[in-house]
């Protein structure tokens, strides 16, 4: 992109000057729309999510069986929301803002088999070709015991197929070790802002781990030119799966319980505020879909990015999505949040969800890695450092007197509202890892 380029998208759309001064901003969507107006443009809707649902379910006896520490949910990949009192309080002296509300977290970071939000749609898509490679061979259909696909015979049966993906690190993850699991050769090409102890976790299941000195999107392009090579590889393309995006989805329904379960009321007086880390989108648009049809326009989901790396925001506010990177504005994309170190924006989410996102903010790595140190100190909590992304989020709707009074939330309402953060990543940091990103934090 030319300076003169450069300079008119500035002149169009102001809000880029400080983007690309690398400092924090926030801006509230002013297109957001109801579901009901929003949700023809998604093109899914909640038979979708049943579907996804239902076919975790069919698969729970087998991950009971292959990944004993899913015997406490019966199968059932999940997370438990806990309350922040401690690290509430910190963030309004710090900030000088009363929280009005509950401060929740929503523990992704700690799902099992592979410690993040991916854990969700990494999962789920990899089960979706399971299903359908083994219903195609005749070994399997829906009315069976699905734990009949922990069995040698199933491992043989896998191991003439592969699956690729190219990643930052947590899809990388779940999509490796699940797949490695079932027999599956994998390959996951890694950007070079992934963290070394990721790789090093991958290949201690045996997945092939390909590096790049490059970022995300040369990983993602160099996985997809491999897997094209290979008629019986395939590919999980996290800029445009439907599929990831609904393994992601079926968070909604599952929070919706949660929360009936500890007795929060969610409706017009009791608004929900969903902060989300994000990368490419698909997690956070997942789930961000998933809690609109849970909990429809009570709850209003905002998404968080790094200052280096705000490639969502950036695609959103221009209407260019996937057509602009963060590059082209000469910003870097180099974070220590290596999970949200994306800088091109997958257009299929950015469309889709553009009217039923509520907003969007920056946050540098310095804050990440302070409200790290914090979470740990207050609360006993360790997350990585692009897990920390959401948790100004409730500072920022607080402050926000105009987005306040548009949306029509008076002092009442917001003394009534639960905020939640969503720890998208943290639970398999190795000791000494934690422990250097609380040296980072100051603590």
């Amino acid at each position: 992109m030319t300076k003169a380029n450069i300079e008119a998208l500035i002149k169009q759309f102001p809000l880029l000057a400080p983007l690309i001064d690398l400092k924090e901003v926030c801006w509230f969507n002013p297109n957001i729309t109801s579901l009901a107006e929003g949700l023809p443009y998604v093109r899914l809707d909640e038979k979708d999510i049943q579907a996804a649902s239902e076919r975790l379910a069919r698969f729970a006896p087998y991950l009971m069986k292959a990944f004993p520490e899913t015997e406490a949910s019966h199968g059932i990949i999940e997370s438990s929301v806990v309350d922040v009192p401690k690290m509430k309080l910190r963030l309004e002296q710090q900030y000088d803002t009363p929280i009005l509300g509950r401060l929740m977290l929503k523990k992704d970071s700690h799902l099992p088999i592979s410690g993040s939000i991916k854990a969700r749609g990494g999962i789920y898509e990899v089960l979706t070709h399971v299903e359908k490679l083994a219903f195609e061979a005749g070994l399997l259909c829906e009315t069976d015991d699905y734990s009949k696909l922990f069995s040698n015979e199933f491992r043989q049966f896998f191991k003439q197929y592969s699956i690729a993906v190219g990643s930052t690190g947590n899809l990388g993850m779940s999509i490796g070790i699940m797949s490695a699991k079932l027999g599956f050769s994998v390959s996951v090409h890694m950007s070079s802002d992934a963290r070394e102890w990721k790789k090093n976790k991958l290949r201690s299941h045996g997945v092939k781990v390909v590096e790049y000195q490059q970022d995300y999107g040369v990983a993602v392009e160099q996985g997809r030119k491999e897997a094209e090579q290979d008629p019986n590889c395939f590919f999980i393309d996290d800029e445009n799966s439907q599929t990831l995006f609904l393994g992601y989805s079926v968070a909604g329904e599952r929070l919706k319980q949660q929360f009936d379960d500890l007795g929060i009321v969610v409706d017009e007086h009791h608004p929900l505020f969903v902060y989300l880390p994000c990368g490419v989108g698909g997690g956070p648009g997942g789930v961000a879909f998933g809690l609109k049809v849970a909990f429809g326009d009570h709850v209003h989901c905002i998404f968080a990015e790094p200052t280096h790396s705000p490639c969502m925001l950036l695609g959103v506010h221009t209407g260019l999505h996937d057509e602009i990177a963060v590059q082209d504005l000469g910003i870097d994309n180099i974070t220590a949040a290596d999970g949200l170190a994306v800088g091109r924006a997958s257009g299929f989410v950015g469309r889709a969800m553009e009217r039923l996102i509520d907003g969007f903010y920056t946050i540098d790595d310095a804050r990440m890695y302070h409200h790290l140190g914090e979470l740990s100190e207050l609360e006993g909590i360790n997350l990585e450092p692009s897990a920390l992304a959401g948790m100004v989020g409730a500072v920022h709707v607080s402050n926000n007197h105009a987005y306040q009074s548009r949306m029509q939330f008076d002092e009442e309402k917001l003394r009534s509202a639960t905020h939640l953060v969503w720890a998208t990543g943290g639970g398999m940091i190795p000791e000494d890892e934690m422990a250097a990103y609380l040296k980072k934090s100051g603590r």
